[in-house]
């Protein structure tokens, strides 16, 4: 008896090993997936290949798999990583998601794992020995991203030593048409658009309140009460799309969704073009830039036009990234640190700190769970896409002036820094952090506090 036991935990003993070896003789085939994505582009096909020889199998939908993806036993697993590793990162959708450079999450997600060997997940290892990256790959991996931040996503001024970092100054505001930008300030804060004339752009984003209302969610046209947190209008132009859903391409859809939201500003467009024709000022000044006068499209590009100027320069980290080390203090630089290890600056990327990709909120725990029952606002971009995948994707939030900004998260659920900290860091990296990191990563976010027409924002 003692025998055959032996023989079977031998043979069980050959079979684990076998898995490994066959692995390393027999390579994925992805066909260039990546590749065919960005053929123009000389200086990622190095990169591609390593990508889809060691990634594409979590990170790749319809990748193809190892021989054994379908055993019993394996296939769940492989279905748990897979759909974890697809919410993380798909690499197809990501590189699709830009006509231009390889977008910043993207850059910024893959350079944390390459720099940090967090992936692949250890049961993955125990069955590809070479599937980790090595110290070429991720040298070929740095050279890349090094080289794709210099040429497209730095802000002048930067400090040499921040050149090819994740996060950058904010840039700075373009004066080129003061015209329209003070027309669209006037606009911003005409109550004229709204059906009551009782509601502004500026009602929902003081410029006074950090660009928010600091209500949970926003009160409209006859008391009534939104259902999603009004994020803030500063920076709100370096965003890749508006809304937490995503549902305005640019500055100039987004302005025009409240004015005709029953909720909102409760009005109609046509009477407000209307009443803006009415007023010999707004005509004049709309002649003077427009050919056609006033209309609802010139007046959305008016308004636009002044948002875009709404950059909070200087701050004390942009003090920092342009090269004063004596900016922040010793523990916002602990604070900066930690959010890097943690993986924040992978969604909070750029010049703003983020609004460049949507995320799902509970990457590594259900944000959902304690609440008593979920709104629509709650399903996220699936709102807009109609794709279930889209389900709880939200815009991923600008940390800038985020001290300011409270309530916090698009439900509006907290309005103490510290908790939202927490929270993000158990719910989007698996960590519970410290106190004492709690308490260096929130003095790190109070240095994102920047300026408005000179003014620090309060």
């Amino acid at each position: 008896m003692k025998k055959k036991v032996l023989i079977i935990l031998g043979v069980l003993v050959v079979l684990v090993l076998l898995v490994p070896v066959i692995n390393l003789l027999v390579k994925p085939d992805n066909h260039d997936a990546l590749a065919r994505l960005r053929p123009d582009d000389r200086s990622f096909e190095r990169v591609a290949g390593i990508l889809e020889t060691k990634c594409a199998g979590c990170h790749m939908p319809e990748a193809d798999l190892p021989f054994y993806a379908g055993l019993p036993v394996a296939e769940p697993l492989m279905e748990e990583d897979i759909d974890a590793g697809l919410r993380f990162l798909d690499l197809p959708a990501r590189l699709a998601d830009s006509d231009g450079p390889p977008p910043e999450v993207l850059l910024a997600k893959v350079e944390h794992v390459a720099a940090n060997g967090a992936m692949p997940p250890l049961r993955y290892r125990a069955l590809h020995w070479d599937a980790a990256l090595d110290e070429d790959d991720q040298q070929v991996i740095k050279n890349w991203i090094t080289e794709i931040r210099g040429n497209h996503y730095l802000t002048d001024g930067v400090a040499p030593e921040f050149v090819h970092s994740a996060l950058q100054p904010l840039p700075a505001v373009d004066e080129s048409n003061p015209a329209m930008v003070a027309l669209g300030e006037r606009l911003f804060h005409e109550p004229l658009l709204s059906g009551d004339g009782t509601i502004t752009c500026a009602s929902c984003h003081g410029l006074d309140t950090g660009g928010t209302d600091r209500l949970q969610f926003s009160v409209g046209i006859g008391g009534q009460e939104g259902g999603i947190n009004s994020p803030t209008v500063f920076n709100a132009g370096l965003h890749v799309r508006q809304f937490w859903d995503g549902r305005a391409a640019d500055l100039a859809e987004q302005a025009g969704g409240p004015v005709d939201n029953p909720i909102e500003m409760g009005a109609d467009w046509q009477k407000v073009v209307e009443r803006l024709k009415n007023d010999r000022s707004y005509r004049l000044d709309f002649q003077k830039l427009f050919p056609d006068g006033v209309t609802r499209e010139n007046t959305q590009a008016a308004i636009a036009a002044f948002e875009e100027t709404l950059v909070t320069s200087d701050s004390s980290f942009d003090e920092y990234l342009k090269g004063y080390p004596n900016a922040l203090e010793k523990d916002q630089v602990a604070g900066y640190e930690l959010f890097t290890e943690y993986g924040c600056a992978t969604c909070h990327v750029g010049s703003a700190l983020g609004g460049q990709s949507f995320e799902t909120m509970g990457l590594r725990d259900d944000y959902f769970a304690g609440k008593k029952a979920l709104t629509e606002a709650d399903n996220g971009r699936m709102n807009f896409t109609g794709d279930p995948a889209d389900r709880f994707k939200f815009k991923v939030p600008s940390l800038r002036n985020i001290a300011v900004t409270w309530p916090y998260f698009h439900d509006g659920s907290t309005e103490s820094l510290d908790e939202a900290v927490r929270i993000m860091a158990q719910v989007q990296s698996g960590v519970d952090l410290t106190d004492e990191e709690t308490t260096k990563i929130v003095a790190f976010l109070d240095s994102l506090t920047g300026r408005y027409k000179g003014e620090v924002l309060q």
